[in-house]
């Protein structure tokens, strides 16, 4: 199988590449990006980079031509491609509509033209389209009320495959992924910023109590899920939504509070700053569907996954050194004030 993996250089698509690659040595693997802050071709080994069964491609999604010549050589698509910060969103907001939308609307268009060819179109959304739960968790027929606009970006770009799916019978399979965390994630994102945070003995900032509740998926099981959902009979998931979640809640001043104590740092680190707009209280995945009709492993605990990316981070300080002026970002609250998030 030949796979064009959009967003390939990014967090999970680096996890992606790196899975694909060395599980199936057959497989063929085109990455589109266009190397934004978020996107890295430093993530990739020297074997991935130097291999002919790798090929990078720095481009925009928003770029037609691009993107249908890409996707008329390749046999299954997987579209990761986005922007994907919510307080960035709030003063980029057109960057992420054209983003998220109108670059998953090209590779949509571009999986119908070729849709003779095409075995599968995996477009990865974000449990963030579901805003604060209706429920104690949320499956996959829970309501889509976006609370932020990175969070309406890609709940049209959701709603835009299934058009494309309903209207036109493209092979789609849309995946929801909770939080997730693990190597190659960007600071700006809560683990690795709280992680570095600590290794730098820096305040730990929390938007507002630090009571939101999230579930937290470890990046290589997010993975193999994928994976999983690539190779699926046809009949099991064309069509389908499917949740990636761990089921796990923890609320996020408890997960600043487990990165100090692995890493023997005082409580005292923690701060408070004033609550991030758009906030979403709880989401928490029900994975019944999921785990009924493709039998996903439960994957690792929430306490063996920080582990691994607290030494990860602890291992490769060169690789994120780079992005500490890029942890936090400016933004204007309600009441006029300037606060960073």
């Amino acid at each position: 199988m030949k796979i064009l993996v959009t967003g390939g250089a990014g967090f999970i698509g680096t996890n992606l590449v790196n899975h694909l690659f060395h599980k199936y040595q057959d497989c063929e693997i085109v990455v589109l990006d266009a190397l934004t802050y978020a996107g890295n071709l430093e993530n990739f080994s020297q074997d991935i980079a130097g291999s002919a069964r790798f090929t990078f491609w720095r481009g925009d999604v928003c770029n037609t031509d691009l993107v249908m010549d890409l996707v008329s050589s390749v046999d299954a698509v997987i579209h990761l491609a986005a922007e994907t910060h919510v307080a960035r969103s709030t003063y980029e907001d057109r960057k992420f509509f054209m983003t998220d939308v109108m670059g998953t609307q090209s590779v949509a268009n571009a999986v119908l033209r070729n849709r003779d060819r095409i075995y599968r179109f995996i477009h990865v959304s974000t449990s963030e389209v579901y805003g604060s739960a209706l429920s104690e968790t949320i499956a996959e027929d829970h309501a889509i009320n976006p609370a932020n606009p990175y969070a309406a970006a890609k709940a049209g770009a959701d709603r835009l495959v299934y058009s494309y799916r309903q209207t036109y019978g493209i092979p789609a399979v849309i995946l929801r992924p909770f939080n997730q965390y693990g190597p190659y994630q960007h600071l700006e994102k809560v683990i690795p910023r709280f992680i570095t945070s600590a290794l730098l003995d820096e305040p730990l900032t929390i938007h507002g109590t630090g009571g939101p509740v999230r579930d937290w998926l470890y990046v290589e099981d997010t993975c193999d899920r994928i994976d999983k959902v690539l190779h699926a009979p046809k009949n099991l998931v064309e069509g389908e939504v499917f949740n990636l979640g761990s089921g796990f809640a923890l609320d996020i001043l408890n997960v600043a509070r487990m990165v100090l104590g692995c890493l023997d740092k005082p409580r005292s680190l923690v701060t408070h700053i004033e609550d991030r707009p758009g906030q979403v209280n709880s989401q928490i995945s029900c994975s019944d569907k999921a785990n009924k009709v493709l039998n996903f492993e439960e994957g690792r605990s929430f306490e063996e996954g920080l582990a691994q990316t607290i030494h990860w981070y602890s291992e490769n300080r060169r690789w994120w050194e780079r992005m500490l002026p890029m942890r936090r970002v400016p933004i204007r609250v309600k009441n006029g004030k300037t606060e960073y998030y």
